[in-house]
């Protein structure tokens, strides 16, 4: 199965009038900090609030006529923009995740008129559960990030940041099960080959970085994250995402909770801006020069603003934040 510039193409087609044209703009701190221009590519400004409604409506509008209803495992995103899409199209959505996820996430997905399973702490048992509706209720799965509508779609992405900014030197892609990374970087890269695609993550259950590095998807603990949207699994069947990451990704970096946190009051005090802690891994690595200084403008994708507003707003107060077995220390913000 290969995936080409056509068919993101295609998907941008197939997405328009549903899934926005997200705004690219500058932040003035970062730029100033770093000596290079640093550009935020607004994906908290869709719908359903992430950029996971792209490659969701793109998987939806093909299978809308052909089935009654599509499932889907989620760390909450997924889940939203999948449940939006099939609402539009007059599915039935059920959606599957685990009880790491934050209750934010779950009650935004219900909201929307999906059927919500929460099974076990991990995504893989949430995809289990996912697996077996497909097979016995006759649903169709759609996949978070293996699937090649999916990752056409978000796909677009890349599109629209070359054709703002056709001197991007490289981009910054939070990255989880490889869908988003997979996607930008096959359209990035083939318009501009030269352009540099990193993907960054939380240290802590990073299962797309240590499936790299074992050269194969492997499995890892699911742990508690104020990145909890790059949680969970890559499949240890996966066909398509683990393949265009190892590939196609020139760099894979890991921030830690503290370096989270300290972005997450970074993007809120300095850019004035509401996102969750995945949405932050750029900005993290950059203000700790886990990357090198670029010479050139420089983007990272603002993902989504789904974030469980208690801990937000403990964060953005100084307080520390419980994670399961760890407490990430509170601070106040200095600029």
């Amino acid at each position: 199965m290969r995936l080409s510039l056509a068919d993101v193409m295609h998907a941008r087609k197939a997405i328009s009038g549903v899934a926005a044209r997200t705004p690219l703009v500058p932040s003035p701190d970062m730029s100033a900090r770093l000596g290079h221009e640093f550009l935020l590519k607004l994906e908290i400004t869709q719908p359903t609030g992430a950029f996971k409604l792209r490659g969701a409506v793109n998987a939806v509008s093909v299978l809308a006529g052909e089935f009654a209803g599509v499932t889907c495992c989620s760390t909450g995103n997924h889940g939203r923009a999948v449940a939006f899409a099939a609402r539009a199209c007059g599915l039935k959505a059920v959606v599957c995740m685990s009880s790491l996820v934050p209750q934010a996430k779950v009650a935004g997905i219900r909201a929307l008129g999906a059927e919500v399973r929460i099974v076990g702490r991990s995504q893989d048992e949430a995809h289990a559960e996912s697996r077996r509706l497909a097979r016995e209720q006759g649903l169709v799965e759609i996949s978070p990030f293996d699937d090649p509508l999916v990752i056409a779609g978000q796909g677009t992405i890349g599109l629209e940041l070359l054709e703002d900014r056709p001197d991007l030197e490289a981009i910054l892609v939070p990255l989880s099960g490889g869908g988003l990374a997979a996607g930008v970087a096959l359209a990035a890269k083939a318009i501009k080959p030269s352009i540099r695609i990193i993907g960054i993550t939380m240290d802590r259950g990073a299962a797309m970085y240590h499936s790299i590095r074992a050269g194969r998807p492997v499995e890892v603990e699911e742990v508690a994250s104020l990145a909890d949207s790059l949680g969970g699994g890559i499949g240890l069947e996966n066909r398509l995402s683990f393949s265009l990451c190892r590939d196609l990704l020139d760099d894979c970096v890991l921030v830690t909770e503290d370096e989270i946190y300290d972005a997450m009051q970074t993007l809120y005090f300095e850019d004035r801006m509401v996102a969750e802690g995945a949405s932050v891994v750029g900005i993290a690595a950059m203000k700790t020069g886990r990357l090198p200084r670029f010479g050139g403008a420089v983007a990272t994708i603002i993902t989504g603003r789904n974030v469980d507003m208690s801990s937000f707003t403990d964060v953005i107060a100084g307080r520390g934040v419980q994670l399961d077995e760890i407490q990430v220390k509170g601070r106040t913000y200095a600029a």
